[in-house]
């Protein structure tokens, strides 16, 4: 059988001694080594997506691999992916470096400097155990672990004030309307308002998870608020010194058991960087700034996304930066955010309206957050952008209820078809009305040019009779009436001679509507053409 092996190795020697060792082992086919933790989950996601099949049997961590701790990302491995064999590599030899691997669900470690026997004895050990497994698991392991599970969505906001819990609860609500089941986490572990701002008052908190290395089903659910609108919240702790027993390593614990149990987890940053969201911004899915129009703003957000690159947490063009309060009379645009942040900006900006949102923060009800609001339809449309509002099946193949919310949306978008109606069929007698005047008028003023056309050509054609002693009414009649259109047929047309002067007067009756309703309405067209003396 032909073992495919994925080394992680940060350090360029590092990789080159491992992978010149890894292709001297029989039936071994290594690939090129990946540099760092995200590159290395990215990369099983993607072989994931396609088929279990295609993940490796055996992937090789070195203890410098970076930014993720080895054994952090050996737990984390092993959540996302529990049919793959992982193996740490560390020069580290002492017993609490074994316990560790073994608690993080390592399935070997090899020691440095390499030996040829060592690592063929661990990476075949490693490789018989995932083929068991998937052996054991069978066809339905697709399903169930191929890729790193729910959607992970972050909230930062570029700076304190600029509506990222705001906007977190809202996403996390559109999300729970459409039948998914939600988590929220509020890692703004110093001044976290989640649970102010949706009436919650609850004694646990992400800090009670803190010394729990085995986050099971029943810890979950005794830290976790489960809400009335639907949502799974962990709170920020009440006591604010208690955010730092919140490591970073915490966090990626806490994150990956939700998003293992919940199609979507939506996490408020808040605009302080610290350990812990600087891990959950690494591992999300999708990671939003919010930042509102304003020169000061701007620059935290610039300086932001640069302290996210230089710690190699999250690239700039990897960043969705979300504009809030924002207007058309501003001078910053997002189009200018985004070309000073190097990010790249939401198509929906959410609009500054504080008048809607401010009797229901004060309420602490943000859930009821009228459905007609600017602000709410932004934010609930921003979630349809980030495609957290398609309904999706369950694990066990029921699809799950949804929420009133979601009735609500529905009547409420029924509803303003409804008054856009009832509306429209109150202005139409008007636009009628309008519409009729606007027509009879062009009516009146073709009328008086037809008859001014008519009075020229019939002064011009009587002139030319009477030169040759013709007959000059005949002529006039038949001048004058030759491109008169058919229902201006009753048009009346005289011409008789002034002095040196032949005058033409034209009577036209003015239609009412359409041609050929004569409603007595006449206007009055007059020409003059000089007179021709008889030779």
């Amino acid at each position: 059988m032909t073992i495919r092996i994925l080394p992680a190795v940060g350090d360029i020697d590092s990789a080159r001694a491992l992978t010149t060792l890894l292709s001297q082992l029989a039936d071994a086919e290594p690939a090129p080594p990946v540099p760092d933790s995200t590159a290395l989950l990215d990369t099983l996601a993607r072989l994931a997506a396609d088929s279990l099949d295609e993940l490796p049997e055996v992937v090789l961590v070195h203890e410098r691999i970076g930014p993720v701790p080895a054994l952090d990302l050996v737990r984390d491995l092993v959540l996302r992916f529990p049919a793959v064999g992982v193996v740490l590599v560390t020069s580290d030899t002492s017993t609490g470096v074994l316990t560790a691997a073994m608690d993080s669900g390592a399935r070997g470690i090899v020691n440095l400097p390499l030996s040829y026997d060592a690592l063929a004895e661990r990476v075949q050990a490693a490789a018989a155990w995932s083929t068991g497994m998937r052996r054991h698991l069978g066809s339905g392991t697709p399903e169930l672990y191929a890729g790193p599970g729910g959607t992970v969505v972050t909230v930062s906001g570029a700076k304190g004030g600029v509506g990222a819990t705001v906007a977190a609860v809202q996403l996390a609500l559109a999300a729970c309307a459409s039948g998914r089941t939600v988590a929220l986490l509020d890692l703004d572990l110093q001044s976290g308002d989640v649970a102010s701002y949706l009436d919650v008052q609850f004694r646990r908190s992400v800090a009670d998870l803190a010394a729990i290395t085995d986050i099971n089903p029943r810890v979950l659910q005794e830290a976790v608020y489960a809400h009335d609108t639907g949502l799974s919240l962990l709170l920020a702790p009440a006591e604010g010194e208690r955010g730092e027993e919140v490591t970073d390593r915490v966090a990626r614990h806490v994150l990956a058991t939700l998003r293992s149990r919940h199609d979507v987890v939506i996490v408020d940053c808040g605009s302080q960087m610290t350990a812990a969201t600087a891990a959950a911004v690494e591992m999300a899915d999708q990671a939003l700034l919010l930042v509102t129009p304003d020169v000061v703003a701007v620059r935290a957000a610039k300086r932001m996304v640069r302290l996210w690159d230089r710690l190699q947490i999250r690239k700039a063009e990897e960043t969705l930066t979300v504009v809030n309060r924002h207007s058309r009379g501003t001078e910053i645009q997002p189009s200018l955010i985004e070309k000073v942040t190097g990010t790249k900006v939401a198509r929906n900006a959410v609009p500054a309206a504080f008048k809607d949102l401010q009797s229901v923060v004060d309420a602490g009800r943000l859930q009821d957050l009228d459905a007609r609001s600017s602000v709410k339809q932004a934010l609930w449309s921003l979630a349809g952008e980030l495609e957290l509002v398609t309904a999706q099946e369950t694990g066990g193949g029921r699809r799950r209820k949804p929420s009133a919310d979601r009735g609500a949306l529905v009547l409420r978008r029924r509803g303003d078809r409804g008054s856009a109606t009832v509306e429209f069929a109150g202005m139409f007698p008007l636009l009628l009305i309008v519409m009729t005047i606007l027509w009879q008028a062009a009516l009146y003023g073709y009328t008086y040019s037809l008859a001014g056309n008519a009075a020229d050509e019939a002064a011009r054609a009587a002139t030319a009779a009477r030169a040759i002693d013709g007959d000059v009414p005949g002529a006039c009649q038949a001048a004058g009436t030759q491109h008169l259109p058919a229902a201006w047929s009753d048009t009346s047309i005289d011409c008789a001679a002034d002095g040196t002067v032949m005058r033409a007067e034209v009577e036209a009756p003015v239609p009412l509507f359409f041609p050929g309703f004569d409603a007595g309405w006449t206007v009055t067209g007059e020409a003059g053409a000089a007179l021709e003396e008889s030779p």
